[in-house]
């Protein structure tokens, strides 16, 4: 993977994610009026902080790459869900707009979900980690390599 490849994967997992932090972020901080606005969608008030704590901890899962692609499977479900249910006014212009930028951010993430977070995330480091060995000798059983990033079996490793 080229650098501008892996550098441009890396802005739009940040750009993803920036909503679901800031929105989790600020569901927290006014949970009774976000509890109220799920009220008039005929949805539970108690489902307010699941929901607040979910967006911020999938937001950051996507940010970080940890079991980002779980995240994006579940976030682009809960767009769908968000659009369908909040969103469906379409005489409203803001609403047409916001269920449209839901399904957008869906697509995003199933492509997230499809092609995984490429290169500059903790499921990439996780996935680099697993796979390398380095043999001895040839036709020697290969090993773990040491870990210490210093070390000459490091430095001299195999991918």
């Amino acid at each position: 993977m080229s650098i501008i490849s892996s550098l441009f994967a890396l802005i739009g997992r940040i750009l993803l994610s920036a909503i679901f932090i800031i929105s989790g972020i600020g569901k927290m901080t006014d949970i009774s009026g976000t509890a109220a606005y799920m009220a008039t969608a005929g949805l539970p008030t108690n489902l307010a902080w699941p929901v607040a704590i979910f967006e911020l901890v999938a937001g950051l899962a996507i940010l970080l790459g940890i079991f980002a692609r779980l995240a994006a499977l579940l976030l682009a479900i809960f767009c769908l869900l968000a659009a369908l249910m909040f969103h469906n006014d379409f005489a409203d212009p803001m609403q047409a707009a916001h269920f449209w930028k839901n399904v957008g951010l869906a697509g995003g993430f199933f492509s997230l979900f499809a092609y995984g977070t490429l290169a500059h995330s903790f499921d990439a480091w996780r996935a680099r980690r697993r796979t390398v060995v380095v043999e001895r000798e040839p036709g020697t059983t290969p090993v773990e390599p040491d870990r210490r990033p210093w070390s000459w079996r490091w430095r001299n490793r195999r991918v």
